[in-house]
């Protein structure tokens, strides 16, 4: 069995290729641009290209024929209709990574399955989700177009933290603030829901789906059974580093509305996404993969993470000094409001 990652060294997708490497029953291909090939393990074919170069990759594929093709990288309309151009009649199996955040927010049930309506007024990148699932199901029953759609919530893995609240330089600051006994902005009063999977467990699902006859034209969502708080999120993330979590509690709209101001999306990666309780339903996807559930709870996933970050400074500790002086300002514009009640 042939599979083709468009992609394949990033946080998802680097998980499954480990993963299909180590159980030795899939020829790994990997199409990028070669940026990243020290994480890429012994026995996977690459192909160096740019996949917007639709002429290139032609030529380098030529009459290959995957069994899967997996996109990791497309998150606009024109994007998936390359991929369909290059693979229609190459593959067996599109399988095109979505999002969980394309649920509808807010939904009328905090626990969400495929059925869920897909609409999202706050974010364009949801948005723009829902645009390339609607394309490819449309090629999926009008011309037979092997897609299955796959829907991640949070996933992270060796490289990144998650963090409700962050510049645009990752997670880095946050965690500094939490190490120099610093308040670090907890979105609204930190207790709505998250899911969160490291990527090796998400691996178990993805690949249950690889092949499977019975996922075309079909959509999963995919995460552990974790189900944590941003609260409990943060404490552990503070107990990993062995500081005191010193939360401060700021209003999704009012972090929105004041972001904006200073180049940061929160409407949409809030508003649209975290500040809302989220549990998802795998009931589906475990008729497929009953292996999956949470092999590595956040509680060990956070220390993996810790260990690798703080021993990878140059790739991982990105300074971000704007966001370390706009939570600054934040909090010490609202607590000035205190005072004068």
């Amino acid at each position: 069995m042939k599979v083709l990652f468009i992609g394949g060294t990033g946080t998802i997708s680097a998980g499954i290729v480990r993963k299909l490497v180590n159980d030795g029953k899939w020829e790994v291909w990997l199409l990028n641009r070669g940026n990243r090939k020290n994480v890429i393990p012994k026995g996977v074919h690459t192909i160096t290209a740019d996949i917007n170069d639709e002429k290139k990759v032609l030529e380098a594929i030529k009459d290959m024929h995957f069994d899967v093709v997996g996109e990791f990288v497309g998150f606009t309309p024109d994007q998936v209709e390359r991929d369909y151009r290059l693979f229609k009649g190459r593959t067996n199996q599109y399988i095109y990574i979505s999002s969980a955040s394309a649920y509808h927010k807010p939904a009328a049930d905090y626990r969400i399955t495929e059925g869920t309506t897909l609409a999202n007024p706050y974010w364009e990148y949801s948005r723009n989700k829902i645009a390339c699932e609607e394309f490819l199901m449309k090629k999926y029953r009008e011309e037979g177009f092997p897609v299955t759609i796959v829907r991640p919530s949070h996933t992270y893995d060796e490289r990144n933290i998650p963090i409700g609240v962050h510049g645009n330089n990752g997670s880095w600051q946050v965690i500094k603030r939490m190490m120099e006994n610093k308040p670090v902005i907890i979105q609204g009063d930190g207790t709505s829901l998250w899911a969160l999977t490291f990527n090796d467990d998400f691996a178990i699902g993805y690949t249950a789906l690889m092949g499977n006859p019975h996922a075309i034209g079909e959509a999963f969502q995919i995460t552990g059974d974790e189900i944590l708080s941003w609260n409990q999120i943060y404490k552990t993330i503070a107990d990993a580093l062995g500081v005191t979590l010193k939360p401060y509690y700021v209003s999704s709209r009012f972090l929105s509305d004041v972001g904006k101001k200073n180049g940061y999306d929160f409407e949409g990666s809030l508003i649209g996404d975290k500040a809302v309780s989220v549990v998802l339903d795998n009931a589906k996807l475990k008729r497929y993969a009953p292996d999956m559930t949470t092999h590595i709870p956040f509680s060990e996933g956070v220390r993996i993470a810790l260990k690798y970050i703080l021993e990878h400074p140059e790739e991982c500790q990105k300074p971000d000094p704007e966001f370390d002086k706009f939570c600054d300002d934040v909090i010490d514009a609202l607590e000035e409001a205190k005072k004068k009640f």
